[in-house]
């Protein structure tokens, strides 16, 4: 709700700003049809987690793994990281956020785990996790059309090295500090099974023809919208209470809407000068981490979302989108608003139950964050360098 309001305030904003002659028409004209297809490939991916999650397809995937582990504590987490980096990477930071952090709490509570080293494993890594594809991230959709790239391949080639820096970074410091809860040995339990075979089995096909379509280089609503569309058809005729309006998250898309509206008619008025000055320009590795730094005190700051609209245009070369992307999306583990994700992860874990003070989440990002953007921004600046 509270999104909902934060957004509505900002589109009336834009809506002032588009009236007045500040924001032109045809300049706000241009940013609806870039935005568009990300609005609608995050409406589409939404709905496809969601039903997914009714469906029983996250929790089997979870219980799968516990058996994978066999009583192990370390391998059970590890699974977890790949499992958190794989819902991250192919069905955005939302959806790890959102929808697997309360299977993962579960599955630990399941197995006579604390359920905090879990749930901060999926919550860094739906940020930091989300740097290798353009569907990871709406800053990296942003990104992929700033960069002019077509084929998800190229976007990945670029990203790759500090993607997997900022995946390593961040585990290692979970694997430090929470080495006592997580070295422990498990007895596996047993699983239940779906409540509902054909629409698990339904949203299991659509899951797993949706990922490669979403790196095969077809424009991602297309294949997103049309697995949205056929799990809808699937769930009305199965289970059609879970077929409601509420599967549309309106909140982020009043909130993102009106924020491109705000920060272009920023940019009318003189905002890429005033961001220029602060992060500079060059693709020297100095100039990166300048750049990349920016990045994450914008986002921890405010939101990520606007700080690589802010800092976009002076974004001028791959490599300079590549270090800001790890600064506003790496970087956003310190604050609670850094990152949509980090509040609706919150939310869950509050209603699950899980108590986790923001001053000890803070206190670790400020260990984690500076961390992982420099070691991920030098990756950057080593492929820009071999490139």
């Amino acid at each position: 709700m509270r999104l909902g309001i934060v957004g509505g305030g900002l589109l009336v904003l834009g809506g002032v700003a588009v009236a007045s002659g500040l924001l032109p028409l045809d300049e706000a004209a241009a940013i609806g049809e870039r935005v568009w297809p990300i609005l609608l490939f995050a409406v589409a991916v939404t709905v496809v987690a969601e039903l997914a999650d009714h469906a029983g397809l996250f929790a089997a995937i979870a219980e799968r793994l516990a058996r994978l582990a066999r009583g192990r504590g370390w391998a059970l987490w590890v699974l977890v990281v790949l499992l958190a980096v794989a819902c991250t990477v192919f069905l955005s930071l939302d959806t790890t956020a959102v929808l697997l952090t309360p299977v993962v709490v579960l599955l630990a509570r399941h197995h006579g785990y604390p359920p905090l080293p879990f749930a901060l494993t999926t919550v860094w890594l739906a940020n930091t996790a989300s740097l290798l594809l353009p569907v990871s991230n709406l800053t990296n959709l942003l990104a992929e059309h700033a960069l002019g790239f077509s084929d998800p391949g190229r976007f990945a080639a670029l990203m790759v090295a500090p993607a997997v820096v900022a995946i390593v970074v961040p585990s290692a410091i979970i694997a430090v500090v929470f080495r006592r809860e997580i070295g422990t040995r498990y007895t596996p339990a047993e699983s239940e099974p779906p409540r509902d075979p054909v629409t698990f089995r339904a949203a299991a096909v659509v899951v797993g023809l949706l990922l490669p379509l979403l790196v095969s280089g077809i424009p991602v609503w297309i294949p997103a919208t049309g697995a949205a569309v056929v799990l809808l058809a699937v769930f009305a005729v199965r289970q059609r209470e879970s077929v409601r309006l509420g599967l549309v998250p309106w909140g982020l898309l009043v909130f993102a809407s009106g924020l491109f509206l705000v920060v272009g008619a920023g940019h009318a008025i003189g905002l890429t000068d005033a961001v220029a000055a602060i992060a500079g320009g060059g693709d020297s590795p100095d100039a990166l981490l300048r750049l990349s730094a920016s990045g994450a005190a914008a986002a921890n700051a405010v939101n990520n979302l606007p700080a690589y609209l802010a800092l976009e245009p002076i974004a001028d070369s791959p490599a300079r989108i590549a270090a800001l992307l790890v600064g506003v999306n790496a970087g956003a583990l310190i604050t609670p608003w850094a990152s949509l994700a980090v509040l609706l992860w919150h939310q869950r874990l509050t209603s699950l139950g899980v108590e986790m003070p923001w001053r000890r989440y803070v206190l670790l990002g400020l260990v984690a964050a500076p961390v992982t953007v420099v070691l991920a921004t030098l990756a950057v600046a080593a492929t820009a360098s071999a490139s």
